[in-house]
């Protein structure tokens, strides 16, 4: 499938991909859009920065306007035809963003209930009819059980970034949304990794969907440089220092291992007069919010996160990242560097290697060495 015209999607929908110059879709677009138009539930797995968004957001908009083109309206409050599930508020903002510009043309409602929020705000935002619902577990099981949200018309119920929300804790979460929808309902799992939570939510709900793994799934994209710094002696900060006296147009997203050595290496870079912002759990999530916009709009080019900013979010002008404490485990170093070489672009990891991370470079060596296929399009990102 070479194009996006060849999906048979609705005018509504191919006018907003013509108009974003969307044309040519992504490996796991070309798989699980047909997979899903035909109402299979599917397990997608595909590396970070490939486009599952999109994959499940196409689909889904074409099923629901079709349905009212038949005449088969959404008139009662509260009551969804498709759900999509999220670990983070970040990531619900988000994924709404990549459904907003095709409800313009198909006059389709999306909301979202989102953790963070307060529940006077989530629940005016899910007053009156609407098609649409992006929740994080926390809030939309509070909802469910307060009886103000029905599941009872849902026809597609997704799960996205399913390893970052099961690491959290969420499957009881998971079963109590899946036991709200209708027995009969498409479902669909997107993760760029299967860790054991993951396979056992497929093992208990998913045990007759397709499974559909992109080539490069579970690899570095191509278009990803590498490089290795050796840390002697435990000196870390010179060598980041001089790192970042090094000109760079895009932002640097830095990556510690706790939130102890996130707030220490913050403390130091401003001692040093580099501005930067932070994002990390335990913290204010207004703070974390605001912190992470300024970061987007490119007010600061400097993010110093944990691993809570390794999965999900999408922000395209990282042009580098810097494991100043290479992760424990290579699911986690895979999430880590999908935050820059997205889509096609062309980034840049830099690891601060001690001699006891040896042992995870020689991993890391052999995952380099395995082929991956190149990502199609930079438009279909999303």
């Amino acid at each position: 499938m070479s194009s996006f015209n060849d999906f048979d999607l609705l005018p509504t929908l191919q006018t907003t991909l013509d108009e974003k110059g969307l044309t040519v879709p992504t490996e796991i677009q070309e798989r699980a859009i047909p997979a899903l138009m035909e109402e299979r539930s599917i397990v997608g797995v595909s590396e970070t920065g490939s486009g599952k968004t999109l994959a499940y957001a196409l689909p889904i908009l074409h099923m629901l306007k079709s349905m009212e083109n038949r005449g088969l309206r959404i008139n009662l409050e509260g009551m969804p035809r498709a759900c999509v599930v999220v670990p983070t508020r970040e990531l619900g903002e988000q994924v709404t963003r990549v459904f907003k510009p095709f409800t313009h043309t198909t006059r389709l409602r999306v909301r979202s209930i989102l953790g963070g929020t307060t529940l006077d705000i989530a629940k005016r935002n899910i007053e009156g009819p609407f098609e649409i619902l992006v929740a994080t577990p926390g809030r939309l099981v509070k909802l469910l059980d307060r009886g103000l949200i029905n599941l009872c018309d849902v026809r597609t119920l997704v799960f996205d970034e399913a390893d970052q929300m099961l690491d959290q804790g969420f499957l009881p979460a998971a079963n109590q949304i899946v036991s709200a929808c209708p027995p009969v309902r498409q479902l669909a799992l997107f993760s760029a990794t299967i860790n054991p939570a993951v396979q056992e939510l497929i093992n208990r709900l998913f045990s007759d969907a397709e499974i559909i793994r992109s080539q490069g799934s579970s690899h570095l994209v191509p278009t990803l440089t590498t490089q290795n710094l050796p840390v002697i002696n435990g000196k870390r900060f010179p060598l980041l220092e001089a790192l970042l006296k090094q000109s760079s147009q895009e932002g640097t997203l830095i990556f510690t291992n706790t939130r102890d050595q996130c707030d220490r290496l913050a403390q130091e870079l401003a001692k040093s007069g580099y501005p930067c912002s932070i994002y990390r759990g335990e913290m204010d999530k207004v703070e974390r919010r605001r912190n992470l916009k300024a970061f987007r709009d490119g007010k600061v080019n400097v993010f110093i996160a944990t691993d809570l900013a390794s999965r999900g979010l999408d922000i395209e002008h990282v042009g580098r990242v810097i494991n100043y404490h290479m992760p424990q485990q290579m699911e986690n170093y895979i999430h880590r560097v999908g935050r820059t070489a997205r889509a096609g672009r062309k980034g840049l990891v830099i690891n601060l290697v001690t001699e006891r991370d040896q042992h995870f470079v020689d991993q890391l060596h052999t995952i380099q060495r395995s082929p991956a296929k190149k990502t199609p399009s930079i438009e279909a990102r999303h």
